[in-house]
């Protein structure tokens, strides 16, 4: 009985903190320089109005 209180707890707290997790924050812009400036192996570009990082293929 408890073990099924435990599962219920854990179930209700993972469902909470996972769409927190999910949900990126999204910077606007106009152009490419409005978007912060990130280390190498990403890069950062503006498209649809919102900065999207991308991973460096090479």
């Amino acid at each position: 009985m408890t073990q099924i209180v435990i599962l219920f707890y854990v179930l209700i707290i993972f469902l909470i903190l996972f769409p927190v997790e999910t949900i990126r924050t999204q910077i606007s812009c106009v152009s490419d320089d409005d978007c912060p400036k990130v280390p190498y192996p990403l890069y950062i570009k503006c498209e649809d109005n919102f900065c999207d990082i991308w991973a460096s293929p090479y």
